[in-house]
């Protein structure tokens, strides 16, 4: 699994984002895929996840109802839209494949992205 994340940049309080994380590997699509975020000084926080078959999400509380997690299979490719963007959601956002489930802690997940920053002015 090689994952690459992309789609970072810098917008104004209230603008929106879409990054996207391809598969540039050549492993089969049945991974479960998060997106975790880090802030400066901050440990790497669990954003969303989606499970390998597209079925089922997660999200953390802070970004329900202005991220969606999704995913298409056959190219490999997991986004996350990010709409509505708060100051508070600037961080370097990281892509994270997981074989087994949709899981919370950074820990458990067995392939990473390069970080793609995301800066949100007030």
């Amino acid at each position: 699994v090689q994952l690459q994340a992309s789609g970072g940049g810098s917008v104004q309080t209230g603008g929106s984002l879409r990054l996207t994380c391809a598969d540039i590997g050549d492993a089969p699509t049945s991974y479960n895929m998060g997106w975790f975020r880090q802030a400066p000084g901050k440990e790497r926080e669990f954003v969303a996840g989606i499970s390998w078959s597209g079925v089922r999400t997660e999200y953390t509380d802070s970004v329900k109802g202005r991220f969606t997690i999704t995913r298409d299979g056959a190219a490999n490719t997991v986004w996350l839209q990010m709409n509505s963007l708060k100051p508070e959601d600037t961080a370097v956002y990281f892509c994270a494949a997981q074989s087994d489930s949709i899981y919370y802690s950074p820990s458990r997940y067995d392939y990473w992205g390069q970080g793609t920053q995301v800066t949100v002015s007030s």
